[in-house]
């Protein structure tokens, strides 16, 4: 999985990864859809003990906006693979990478400063599985 063809097809496992958090919590700003978004949160912040909530107006607010960028990012990965991949493969592979490392290097130092160190393993889960095999450049066969 380590071919050029490879990480191509894992830059869509990586925008799937990235992109499918932002409809979640978008949608979670409407009262009547925030059950996933909550469920999410709740086992991000373990143990599932049903105490997240999106009743305040700011937690919408911020959770529309991060919904939002996550789902843009997801899509910029999924157009990188489509538009740029072909002519950069390596340049490509690299500022993939480096963006997930950038997430989860600030996203997990938030976590345990805000007393929420269980996102920060789960945060290594997503990090592997949405990297794979981009870790190492493609083989030159």
């Amino acid at each position: 999985m380590s071919s050029k063809a490879g990480h191509k097809k894992w830059l869509l496992v990586t925008a799937l990864v990235v992109g499918s958090f932002g409809p979640v919590f978008s949608l979670a700003t409407r009262g009547e859809w925030d059950g996933f978004a909550r469920w999410t949160l709740d086992l991000l912040a373990w143990p599932i003990d049903g105490k997240q909530v999106y009743s305040d107006g700011a937690m919408r607010f911020l959770s529309a906006l991060t919904g939002g960028f996550l789902f843009g990012w997801g899509m910029m990965i999924l157009f990188l693979r489509s538009w740029v991949y072909d002519a950069a493969p390596e340049p490509t592979r690299r500022a993939v990478v480096a963006g997930l490392v950038s997430w989860f290097v600030l996203d997990s130092i938030g976590s345990i400063s805000a007393g929420v160190p269980s996102n920060a393993l789960f945060n290594v889960v997503v990090l592997v599985v949405a990297v794979g095999p981009l870790w190492r450049p493609a083989s030159a066969a």
